[in-house]
């Protein structure tokens, strides 16, 4: 007995084995650490796009990044031959030897970040490269690929979805329960992105809302991307701040920014810095800026700061943390005492008091006369004071404002009024000369006299409506929300659409700029993929004899109308019968391919090539039917629509009769097609973006509504402020 207890005592004395883990428990550690909630996966992926030199990125989450975050951009793509090791740890084109870390200008390096998501999650990533006919999807598991690379149809840049994330590590899937407080820091996180990249648009979203709870536009001005983000609240509080030191003994760096003044009230600090073009946290900086504002400013203790430092890259460690979150700074402590004393001495010199905004009535065209003749008669004895507005009768938004964004309406001040109005009618002037070509080249009398018509036909209050309307977002598939002083309007996109692209037709006539289509399309076959749409029994042979006929007459005829239609429209068929190029009617705008053969059966079978007028009228007509922004052809998976995606598999349920045949034992079993479930979202925020951006501000430039669309459904008018606050007044 006392032998055992004495050998069982040796045994526990003895220092435990050690062994080596296994490549995949190593691997989740690692991705556990680099990935440590959704808006860790959000900011890797952001900098891959950035690095990638993208304009555009679009981020879609579900349940606070847990169930999906898809990241689309439309950056350079990745090439085939590098997917089989995209997923791999290790992997990167952003450096090739531990040297090149002196100098890294990328934000990624390591090639941690794609590898470690593909442990913790399933990744399916969907590219295409410039010059391809098509893209490729692949999935990834444990950094290989799970299939070889599909051919596949996919919009220019690169396309990755994370499902499922933490799917196989249940501690932290538990911890991050609160989808909602995951889901403010992806937001916090593609703000501060938003801000300092003015180069590039961003959007964020919740699957399946309409509306993006960030949505940026690229812009030159940097306290524009910070209103357009952060709110107009935020920036008229803003100063700007700036700091350079050259003095190799000391320190070499410069810095821009923008601080808080004394208005700027809010619980808690923010503060968003980044080095050399790397989102990072300095705790050290922020807490010495915190003290300045403390003993500066007590009552506004609790910032707004901004800040972009820019330092030699040798003089940056990167590789300090898992996250890239910190850097190390050579000769940090001196930077930070320079910094801290220009923040400090900008604060005392600003001398601003707490001021407060009122808004003036701003008199509509309308009422300017009646207000010029009143103040002959009674002239006002305080000269130019402003009359304050009721509170009904005031105006919340900004038409200006290009993302449509409502906020408090702020009355500019006189000089920077001024400037933008400057600024923005240069812009106007540049664009107008730029897309409308002299009148004296429109040397068809025929087509002057179109042009007549649209003027003299053109509505004066719609006018106004669309010069100076507030995008508020889409309410429908059709119909968009639009604010115009205090009403509200219901309006159709596709109407408004399909008028502005027939007037800018006839504004660029022979001067418009060419869509290469990469596969030239047969005429013939379009022509009978749209007649085979429109039969009621396509199977019926003398159908088929009929439309063959009637596509051959079409292509025909549209060969011998070939040069004139190239002169005039910019739409080429060559003389095999082949489309290979369409107008570019607005500028950032591509129509829906999808719509081309309806186009052509309507050039070949529509058009009185006879009448000059007549021929130029529908031919116009037509391609403003076809590149007016319709509703995509897949259904919208919001909604009710994600029942067209649902792929139903009867089974026999085992527990039955197998002889019952009442159809009871027949189950089904629901599953979702995400391949196109995503294919038809991106479709379908690809046209909202492309009401907001490229529809609603062209038409605020070129549009002129016809009087029909005062009585053909195109704008109701919904609510107006007046009577609501009679409506509450008597509640």
């Amino acid at each position: 007995m006392e032998m055992e207890i004495e050998a069982e005592v040796q045994v526990r004395m003895e220092p435990p084995k050690i062994h080596r883990l296994d490549d995949s428990v190593v691997n989740r550690i690692a991705a556990g650490e680099v990935i440590q909630r959704p808006a860790s996966a959000v900011k890797e992926l952001v900098e891959n796009s950035l690095d990638a030199r993208s304009s555009s990125i679009n981020i879609v989450v579900k349940d606070g990044g847990l169930k999906l975050i898809q990241v689309s951009d439309d950056g350079h793509g990745i090439r085939y031959e590098d997917l089989p090791i995209l997923c791999e740890r290790h992997t990167t084109s952003k450096l090739s030897t531990f040297e090149d870390l002196q100098s890294i200008k990328s934000m990624g390096f390591r090639g941690e970040a794609l590898a470690s998501m593909t442990y913790v999650a399933h990744v399916t990533v969907t590219t295409i490269t410039k010059g391809q006919l098509h893209g490729y999807r692949v999935s990834y598991k444990d950094g290989v690929m799970e299939h070889e690379p599909k051919a596949c149809a996919a919009v220019k840049g690169t396309q990755i979805m994370v499902e499922n994330l933490f799917y196989n590590m249940t501690a932290r899937r538990k911890t991050l329960q609160n989808s909602a407080d995951d889901y403010s820091k992806i937001v916090d996180v593609l703000s501060r992105f938003a801000i300092h990249h003015m180069n590039v648009s961003f959007s964020c979203r919740k699957h399946g809302a309409a509306r993006a709870d960030v949505n940026s536009v690229a812009t030159i001005s940097r306290i524009d991307a910070i209103r357009s983000v952060y709110g107009v609240s935020v920036a008229r509080c803003l100063m700007k701040v700036e700091a350079v030191d050259k003095d190799p003994s000391s320190s070499v760096f410069q810095m821009e920014g923008f601080i808080s003044n004394s208005n700027y009230v809010a619980k808690k600090i923010t503060m968003v810095l980044f080095i050399n073009d790397r989102l990072v946290d300095c705790t050290a900086l922020k807490r010495a800026l915190e003290i300045v504002y403390a003993a500066t400013l007590p009552k506004a203790s609790k910032p707004f700061i901004y800040m972009a430092i820019i330092l030699p890259p040798e003089h940056v460690d990167v590789n300090v943390h898992p996250t890239k979150r910190e850097v190390s700074l050579l000769n940090q402590e001196i930077i930070i005492e320079k910094i801290q004393s220009v923040v400090e001495s900008r604060l005392r010199s600003s001398n601003e008091t707490q001021t407060f905004q009122e808004q003036a009535v701003e008199p509509t065209p309308s009422c300017q006369m009646v207000s010029s003749k009143d103040s002959n008669r009674n002239p006002s004895p305080s000269g130019s004071k402003l009359q304050k507005v009721p509170v009904h009768k005031m105006v919340r938004t900004d038409s200006l404002d290009p993302a449509g964004r409502l906020h408090v309406y702020l009355q500019p001040e006189s000089c920077g009024h001024l400037e933008r109005n400057t600024s923005l009618t240069a812009i106007r002037s540049s664009v107008r000369q730029r897309r409308n070509p002299p009148k004296e080249t429109a040397d068809l009398t025929s087509l002057q006299e179109l042009i007549d018509e649209v003027d003299r036909n053109c509505h004066s209050g719609l006018l106004d409506i669309v010069r100076h309307c507030t995008y508020i977002g889409m309410a429908d598939d059709v119909f968009a929300l639009l604010q115009h002083d205090t009403h509200l309007y219901l309006a159709n996109v596709v109407n408004l659409s399909k008028e502005l692209m027939y007037q800018q037709v006839l504004s660029r006539f022979a001067h418009f700029n060419a869509i290469q289509i990469s596969e030239p399309a047969p005429v013939k076959e379009l022509i009978m993929m749209a007649l085979k749409e429109g039969n009621l029994d396509p199977e019926c042979s003398g159908n088929v004899e009929l439309n063959e006929k009637i596509a051959g007459m079409n292509t025909e005829l549209l060969k011998q109308k070939a040069d004139m239609i190239e002169e005039y429209f910019c739409i080429h068929i060559d003389k095999d019968g082949n489309l290979s190029r369409l107008p570019v009617i607005l500028d950032q705008y591509t129509p829906d391919m999808d719509r081309v053969p309806e186009f052509v059966l309507c050039l070949g079978n529509d058009v009185d090539w006879e009448e000059e007028k007549k021929c130029l009228q529908v031919i116009s007509a037509a391609l403003g039917n076809f590149y007016a922004m319709h509703p995509p052809m897949l259904p919208n998976p919001s909604g009710d629509g994600l029942q067209f995606y649902q792929k139903r598999k009867p089974f026999r349920n085992p527990e039955e009769s197998l002889s019952c045949t009442t159809g009871d034992d027949v189950v089904t079993e629901n599953e979702i097609e995400h391949e196109l479930v995503a294919e038809a979202e991106t479709a379908w925020a690809q046209r909202e973006w492309s009401i907001q951006h490229v529809l609603f501000p062209s038409m605020r430039l070129f549009l002129k509504p016809p009087n029909s669309m005062a009585t053909n459904g195109t704008f109701v008018r919904v609510a107006s402020l007046e009577k609501l606050y009679r409506i509450f007044e008597r509640c």
